[in-house]
């Protein structure tokens, strides 16, 4: 209910400090002065006077630091009212979804198990697929939602929450509809040989590095993105006569883009992520899931 920007001044004050807040918010210290920039431009005050031992509040952003706090306890204390009205009758699962994380796949575990809990009602979180911001969303589960369905093999993301496997999602390659390889059924390796290729920087998924050592075998230019995708990432492939890495689950996420097979056994996985510390009624609908069919 609060935006992003002024969550991320609220805890930069509190901070005293752009990378102690970075830190908390699990983001990099650049995004948060370009969110509290991008805040000052909107509202025309300095909101923070910078040194270098840290940040402190300018009398204008000591009036919007009292206001924000108000508004962001109000707003926690209405959420909480609107939950606590719902438990006489209808309990709630709180699914997030976003564009590469869409709600959709959890309907099918849905029926599965939608007889067990008969007095459970879903409700969709929409947040947003920002590769600064997406691991402070991931710790949000269990408090601004209780389950999220995604490919995930990413080992930042599961320190933070936990998986039900599912299945997996093939690796695959994007190109714009302008490019040489767009009108192929399906790619070899060799077929990428002398390409650029976007991709996520190594290190944070096994199946992902198994890819770069495969590409470089190939003598295909890797051009490194952030660890997390976002539709900035599929925007870059659409301009650009460069190739994007990607899943058979996104084939869609861009009018665009082409997304080709490629001839190879590469899949990531993807699964029900719930938070680390489940309440009981999670616990339940993840035991119910889990059993043989």
């Amino acid at each position: 209910m609060i935006s992003t920007q002024l969550s991320i001044f609220i805890t930069t004050a509190d901070c005293g400090s752009f990378s102690k807040a970075a830190e908390r918010l699990f983001i990099s210290p650049t995004a948060v002065m370009k969110q509290i920039n991008t805040l000052e431009a909107r509202l025309s005050l300095p909101l923070f006077k910078r040194s270098a031992h840290g940040v402190r509040l300018t009398p204008a952003g000591e009036v919007i630091y009292k206001d924000a706090r108000f508004l962001t306890d109000y707003a926690a204390q209405s959420v909480e009212k609107a939950r606590h009205s719902m438990t006489t009758n209808t309990q709630v699962f709180r699914v997030g979804t976003s564009i590469l994380n869409p709600a959709k796949p959890f309907m099918d575990l849905w029926y599965q198990a939608s007889s067990i809990f008969p007095n459970y009602a879903l409700n969709l979180v929409p947040f947003e697929d920002n590769h600064d911001g997406i691991l402070a969303e991931i710790t949000q589960l269990g408090e601004k939602f209780d389950f999220l369905v995604a490919a995930c093999e990413s080992d930042m993301w599961l320190e933070k929450c936990n998986m039900l496997p599912l299945g997996h999602f093939e690796v695959m390659c994007a190109v714009s509809r302008t490019h040489r390889l767009a009108r192929k059924e399906r790619l070899m390796p060799s077929d990428l040989r002398g390409e650029t290729l976007l991709m996520v920087a190594k290190g944070d998924s096994k199946t992902n590095d198994a890819v770069r050592r495969t590409l470089e075998k190939h003598k295909v230019h890797i051009e490194d993105t952030a660890y997390f995708y976002d539709i900035s990432v599929f925007n870059k492939c659409a301009k650009s006569e460069k190739v994007l890495l990607t899943l058979s689950c996104w084939k869609d996420v861009h009018p665009a883009l082409i997304t080709i097979p490629v001839e190879w056994d590469y899949a990531v996985p993807y699964g029900l992520l719930y938070s680390l510390h489940p309440p009981a009624h999670i616990e339940k609908f993840i035991e119910t899931l889990s059993r043989p069919k």
